[in-house]
């Protein structure tokens, strides 16, 4: 097992995309271990406080920027990975570069219709207390939508207006944005969630917790990015309070498994996803593949699932926000305590 170092630099990083057709920024072999920084693309809403020289030069020195807006880092090949297989990603750290952290409430949020207004709110963070609280906000007027991306803002003092007194925000640092590069060989935005991964936000997907990834190209191609200290489910607002993270991440080839879509493992549960351009159909896709998880993973029969998934199985809205909607089916791995111990 080797230790890689892969820092977000002009060179390492790419702007809004997956693409197979990548050169990788590094290749590791299965097993080992990546410390890999990862930026946020929401830097520039306070800029004194949300950048510093390496991510400046990201900002300055990118331009091949889009179609989505998100800052990748990788990609990472992993030596012998093929269609088929499954790439396991071991989270076992995610760390706050910087102790502040930013929410855009956008016009692409959920109830924009109602408050029609984007707005920003930074917030500081207490990493040792993993809480943050908010330090001023400030309605964008930077460009005529907030959609740009690597706009930089620098809000006077004027206009930065007291926010959430009083209030305290739990952190969960996670990795809004991961996956692996999609099969066909052109540009996907980074943007909406897909069988590759890519922009889940399931706030979830952070230290502990374990993504499984089907593989769709040699190598694999990780790229990880999006990250955010915090978020609820659903973000509706638009976004998650958005942070540059460093973390830890432990890439593993599996061949024993049949995960044909992401799928997330924590210490207590597993989580399927689902996804589609309405909640319903979030919800369908997340329901058959509970079912299908449930039958190939847990060996249940077809029916014998759909019982267990009425009566044991939460269904919850990952995110409204990012064009295809996502909803997560939550199976309590402590049903199948022989699958827990297979010596039992």
């Amino acid at each position: 097992m080797t230790l890689h170092r892969l820092p977000a630099t002009p060179d390492t990083v790419h702007w809004g995309f997956f693409d197979p057709r990548q050169n990788p920024a590094i290749t590791v072999e299965s097993g080992d271990l990546v410390e890999i920084e990862t930026l946020t693309h929401h830097a520039g809403d306070a800029p004194d406080l949300l950048m510093d020289d390496g991510i400046t030069a990201v900002f300055e020195q990118v331009d091949d920027r889009g179609p989505g807006p998100h800052i990748l880092t990788g990609p990472i090949a992993v030596a012998g990975a093929r269609p088929g297989d499954v790439l396991q990603v071991d989270i076992l750290s995610a760390r706050p570069r910087l102790p502040y952290g930013s929410n855009l409430a956008a016009h692409w949020g959920y109830l924009y219709q109602e408050l029609p207004v984007e707005r920003v709110t930074v917030y500081e963070l207490d990493a040792e207390a993993l809480l943050g609280r908010a330090l001023f906000g400030y309605d964008w007027t930077a460009t005529p939508l907030a959609d740009a991306p690597g706009t930089i803002v620098t809000p006077s003092v004027s206009r930065r207006e007291p926010a959430l007194p009083g209030v305290v925000v739990p952190l969960r640092p996670h990795f809004g944005t991961m996956g692996v590069a999609p099969a066909e060989p052109v540009r996907v935005s980074s943007v909406p969630p897909g069988d590759h991964g890519g922009n889940v936000d399931n706030w979830r997907i952070g230290a502990g917790g374990r993504m499984y990834y089907p593989v769709q190209v040699a190598g694999a191609l990780l790229s990880a990015g999006d990250p955010h200290v915090s978020q609820g489910d659903g973000e509706v607002s638009g976004t998650a309070l958005e942070s540059s993270l460093n973390g830890l991440l432990r890439l593993t080839i599996r061949r024993d498994l049949p995960f044909t879509v992401p799928v997330l493992e924590t210490a207590t549960e597993l989580l399927v996803h689902g996804f589609g351009d309405t909640l319903d159909a979030a919800m369908k896709a997340a329901a058959l593949r509970a079912l299908d998880l449930l039958q190939h993973h847990f060996g249940l029969s077809r029916p014998d699932a759909y019982s267990f998934m009425s009566v044991a199985v939460d269904f919850t809205v990952t995110q409204v926000v990012d064009q295809r909607q996502g909803v997560h089916a939550r199976i309590d791995k402590r049903c199948f305590p022989r699958w827990q111990n297979p010596a039992a």
